[in-house]
């Protein structure tokens, strides 16, 4: 649009020029202080006066949009803007996979005999006859043996009552290795004795009561009416370090 516009002010000036034919030429203008008398011929035409024309409503009009340039280079990086609401709660998701049981360690014995022992020529392990406590069978009543399946550290306590007159001489064993010992001299009368000890174990371990061998008169005394004789014990702290 704008090169057409160009070219109508380009040949306006040539328009304004030629002449009207139908129409007679036009005076020429001439200012009150001229001469009235009209001017001496020269043969020589006089040029008319050109002024140009320039339609002002042809440049108000738009021309058409050109095409889209190259995006700039981009800017750089704002600050930060505020952050924005909260959102609303969603909704809840749904339950996992249940985990793995959380199991504890646990070992027990609690075991009596109502029956009296007395030594012989050779070392005799306590047997019991009555159990109070052995919920995972880790106490052998034949053998009379506790036998470790979880390690750690245990709490093991023997009761005895001596008998009058008589020596009483046990040992407390951990596998074939005397641990603690449970005397009482010989007396007129007859009484209790305990004795208690803590001590790690390893699985397959063994521990238990030892008659001393007859070198001596050694006996304990029970009845079948009451328990005189227990042994006891139970994890106190599991862990397979232990020892």
């Amino acid at each position: 649009m704008l090169a057409v516009c160009l070219r109508l002010l380009w040949l306006l000036p040539l328009a304004c020029c030629v002449p009207s034919p139908s129409r007679p030429p036009s005076r020429l203008c001439r200012r009150c202080c001229d001469h009235t008398e009209p001017p001496a011929a020269t043969g020589q035409r006089q040029i008319p006066e050109v002024r140009a024309v320039i339609n002002m409503t042809i440049l108000k009009d738009k021309g058409d949009r050109g095409d889209r340039g190259t995006p700039g280079k981009p800017g750089s990086a704002g600050p930060p803007g505020h952050g924005g609401p909260a959102g609303t709660k969603g909704t809840r998701g749904q339950a996992g996979s249940p985990g793995d049981s959380c199991k504890t360690p646990r070992s027990s014995f609690s075991v009596g005999r109502r029956k009296a022992l007395h030594s012989v020529d050779y070392y005799t392990p306590l047997v019991f006859d009555t159990v109070f406590v052995n919920p995972d069978g880790h106490f052998d009543m034949f053998k009379g043996k506790f036998y470790c399946r979880e390690p750690g550290v245990y709490f093991f306590n023997v009761n005895i009552h001596t008998w009058n007159f008589k020596e009483t001489y046990l040992h407390l064993m951990h596998n074939d290795r005397e641990q603690v010992i449970l005397y009482a001299q010989p007396s007129e009368r007859s009484i209790m004795q305990s004795q208690s000890v803590m001590m790690p174990l390893a699985p397959g371990d063994e521990v238990w009561v030892r008659l001393y061998k007859r070198e001596r008169e050694n006996a304990v005394y029970s009845d079948d009416v009451d328990v005189y004789i227990t042994f006891n014990g139970y994890l106190v702290a599991p862990g397979g370090g232990a020892g």
